[in-house]
């Protein structure tokens, strides 16, 4: 199997991992706590319950996140009403996508728990990410090759 160096993506593993960042508080919330202003934390949309944020280390350009507010790590613990402005929203967002990239399809999933794929677990989010007939996000499976966001020997 081939190697392809990502770097640009160890500065997301170095945040997630650093030693001083709260495991109590996601990712996401840190950014909602943090006082800054939406245009530099990439939020690009804000309804009563949810939003919706460009993803920071996007697999692809476009890949959006839309999520609650409240923290919860399982799908069924939102409330009727985040339930149904998540997606509304998700729906909204497949909308924007299509009409500002024109992609040839989407992907639209949550993953949850760690085993499940979600990198950050403990606050629920989907996924919606314009695809294109020749991108190469599925470098492993269709061209033996790894995507590292590190160097490896």
């Amino acid at each position: 199997m081939d190697r392809l160096w990502a770097g640009w993506r160890s500065e997301y593993i170095d945040d997630v991992t650093a030693p001083n960042r709260d495991p109590r508080t996601s990712v996401f919330r840190s950014i909602l706590d943090s006082g800054l202003p939406d245009e530099e934390t990439h939020i690009v949309w804000r309804g009563s319950l949810t939003f919706a944020i460009l993803n920071r280390y996007p697999y692809i350009s476009g890949h959006l996140l839309v999520m609650p507010y409240r923290e919860t790590g399982d799908l069924e613990a939102l409330t009727g009403d985040e339930h149904t402005e998540l997606w509304s929203a998700v729906t909204d967002a497949v909308r924007a996508i299509k009409t500002a990239y024109r992609p040839d399809g989407l992907n639209v999933g949550v993953n949850l728990g760690v085993a499940g794929g979600a990198g950050v677990p403990d606050h629920v989010h989907v996924h919606v990410m314009p695809r294109w007939d020749a991108d190469s996000n599925f470098m492993t499976a269709v061209a033996e090759t790894r995507v590292l966001p590190k160097h490896c020997r």
